[in-house]
């Protein structure tokens, strides 16, 4: 025989399912990853005891400012992001909730994708090398570089690695360096044209860019809109497509002289 509920007594009832349920979605992992600012290393000096850009077969300029190219961090590909991850981090300007398959290819493992990073980065350096010797119009027959960055994978440092380049072996053409003595980070993949390309991930880069002393920020042309959303205070932007212009604008920049585009 069954007895008949109260209202209250049975509001009780239903509600037990609805809260085992939240929170198992609570606690369930979610396809997301969790990203934040990473480290970032200056291409024109040494990154943990290894000169970053070693050339021979051409005289290298002894250089001042920084050239900072720029990481973020992310949660791992099997680490298990839960909904309760998720809201904590969705509104915070230094974290960003991404789509795992956004940050990881679906289905790699862990040693896949380092072992895709790595083919990235070193496809990122070899392009690096050939825009700088063609743009400076040197062979590569006779200067030799070499590009070593541990522990970073991927493409986004090209256009850095390019700059850090032709720095070392020609700096501004009047003398000067093509830092002009400041400390800039930036961010972009590049082809041997030297055209730049996108790369995700600005808004968090800029703030270990601001956060390590860069006063100017490259960014591809692209990505300004997604590098204003959260943009450190004493942090400017300047927008690139080629190499070119990226040069150019640190020229202007450097000398005065010239235009030097905003986002």
């Amino acid at each position: 025989m069954l007895s008949r509920l109260t209202r209250p007594q049975a509001v009780a009832v239903c509600a037990l399912p609805v809260v085992a349920l939240l929170a198992t979605a609570a606690f369930a992992p979610l396809p997301f990853s969790v990203a934040q600012p990473g480290m970032t290393a200056n291409v024109l000096g040494a990154n943990k005891g290894t000169q970053v850009i070693s050339v021979s077969g051409a005289p290298v300029r002894r250089t001042s400012g920084q050239l900072r190219m720029v990481t973020i961090v992310a949660t791992g590909p099997d680490t298990r992001v839960s909904l309760g991850d998720v809201a904590g981090n969705w509104f915070r300007t230094d974290r960003a909730v991404m789509p795992r398959d956004a940050v990881y290819p679906s289905g790699d493992t862990v040693k896949e994708i380092e072992k895709h990073n790595a083919a990235q980065m070193q496809q990122s350096q070899d392009a690096a090398t050939r825009a700088a010797l063609k743009y400076l119009g040197l062979s590569a027959d006779k200067v030799k570089v070499t590009l070593r960055l541990a522990d970073v994978g991927g493409p986004s440092a090209g256009l850095l690695f390019t700059l850090g380049i032709i720095d070392k072996l020609h700096g501004d053409g009047s003398g000067g360096d093509l830092t002009g003595g400041r400390t800039i980070a930036g961010t972009g993949t590049i082809d041997a044209s030297g055209n730049v390309g996108a790369v995700g991930g600005v808004a968090l880069k800029t703030q270990a860019a601001r956060r390590d002393g860069a006063t100017i920020f490259l960014v591809p042309k692209a990505e300004c809109t997604d590098a204003k959303a959260e943009l450190p205070k004493g942090l400017r932007l300047v927008p690139v497509t080629t190499l070119k212009g990226a040069v150019n604008s640190l020229q202007a920049l450097e000398n005065g002289k010239g235009s030097v585009p905003s986002c």
